[in-house]
């Protein structure tokens, strides 16, 4: 991989960290070619640091190591994307980010649409809701309707309706993320089990 530390005319290049399972940037450093350098070699992130004048590697105090993951490079060489397993908070102040945000893993849309159905089941008393008025009616109820979704998932799938198949694995995904908050688990828990298996 070609660098181009000399781009800038400082001997540095930014090194975004992003972290490798949840998507998320955790923070931003410097790399000049000493500390890309030596990433590689100990396989733990290490910065040049602009303030000390120095290397440093994230972690050498506090043990919040950032383990590398990969590295790649953008399209002009002067800027890296840098894929970690980072080992406690990355922040200085504590916090999981430079930005005070949370390192949770999101699964777009889907984690949305989990929010939305937790607000319901801790509304139960939304008489207009019908997630609501699902968690009113128990477990039970929760977990028939994921039975009949499921059948009218496989019903669609042996006919060539593409639009009713959708439809009805829509439906089945949505009682499915109900169920799981009735049983008091998130998706997340079902991938960590997947990965798990992997």
């Amino acid at each position: 991989m070609e660098i181009d530390f000399n781009k800038n005319g400082d001997g540095l290049v930014p090194a975004i960290i992003q972290d490798a399972t949840t998507k998320n940037v955790l923070m931003l450093g410097y790399m000049n070619l000493e500390a890309y350098e030596k990433t590689m070699a100990t396989k733990k992130v290490t910065f040049y640091s602009r303030s000390k004048k120095r290397l440093w590697t994230k972690g050498e105090e506090s043990g919040n190591f950032l383990n590398l993951v990969d590295i790649k490079n953008d399209c002009d060489s002067d800027t890296l994307l840098v894929f970690v397993n980072p080992v406690g908070p990355t922040c200085h102040t504590g916090t999981d980010t430079c930005w005070a945000g949370k390192n949770t893993q999101s699964f777009g849309f889907l984690s949305e649409l989990e929010s939305i159905i937790e607000s319901r089941k801790e509304n139960q008393n939304d008489e207009k809701s019908y997630v609501a008025s699902l968690f009113r009616k128990g477990i039970n109820k929760v977990a028939q309707k994921v039975g009949e979704e499921a059948v009218e998932v496989v019903i669609e799938a042996k006919d060539d309706n593409e639009e009713l198949f959708l439809n009805e694995s829509a439906d089945l995904l949505f009682h499915y993320l109900i169920l799981l908050q009735a049983k008091g688990y998130k998706l997340s828990d079902v991938v960590n089990v997947l990965k798990s298996r992997s």
